[in-house]
């Protein structure tokens, strides 16, 4: 399957300069207790080229949410010219037992995509994967402020005023659950 998106991760523009054509790879889903080693040193690796190395940032890495048994990492993986695996782009999805805005106890973090893969949509296919599964809960993230028209096109909307971590300026923004379809005929 193939799935056009904007250069821009948002939707699709007719206009055939502003396509993509992305291979619309089954995003991976996995709880810590099913990663393979290698599945966790490949996100690991990317997370840290990018938010470490290539941003700057200087906040703890890895804070042991990965390792929670309510979190749920989602990832793409594409294979590189020379017939290896790398993973393309990759978020994690944590429960919070308390809100910490409203009623959303799941939060969004981590979104990340490889430089080699960035423009092409994959953010936005992890981003409707999530809520595919979780889009009748609220949920929440915290974005890097020049990312936030990527989650703003997939029903997240600021609060608060921007602010500074890791040195970087962000806004937190927030998803308001939607009724699951069936919902008020008693489905689940």
């Amino acid at each position: 399957m193939l799935l056009e998106l904007g250069r821009d991760g948002g939707s699709i523009n007719n206009h055939p300069s502003k396509l993509w054509t992305v291979a619309a790879h089954s995003p991976v889903e996995k709880r810590w207790s099913e990663l393979t080693p290698r599945e966790l040193y490949a996100f690991l690796k990317l997370r840290t080229d990018v938010f470490l190395v290539e941003q700057g940032v200087d906040e703890t890495e890895l804070d042991w949410r990965d390792a929670e048994p309510e979190t749920l990492h989602c990832w793409i993986e594409t294979t590189t010219a020379d017939g290896a695996a790398e993973i393309a782009a990759y978020l994690r999805v944590l429960f919070d037992a308390e809100a910490e805005h409203a009623d959303a106890h799941r939060v969004i973090g981590r979104v990340v995509v490889h430089p080699a893969h960035r423009g092409t949509g994959l953010a936005q296919v992890l981003l409707g994967r999530v809520i595919e599964q979780f889009g009748h809960e609220s949920l929440l993230l915290h974005a890097q402020s020049y990312i936030a028209p990527l989650y703003a096109r997939v029903g997240f909307e600021p609060f608060g005023a921007e602010y500074i971590e890791a040195g970087i300026p962000h806004i937190s923004m927030l998803r308001k659950g939607a009724a699951r379809p069936g919902a008020a005929l008693g489905g689940r």
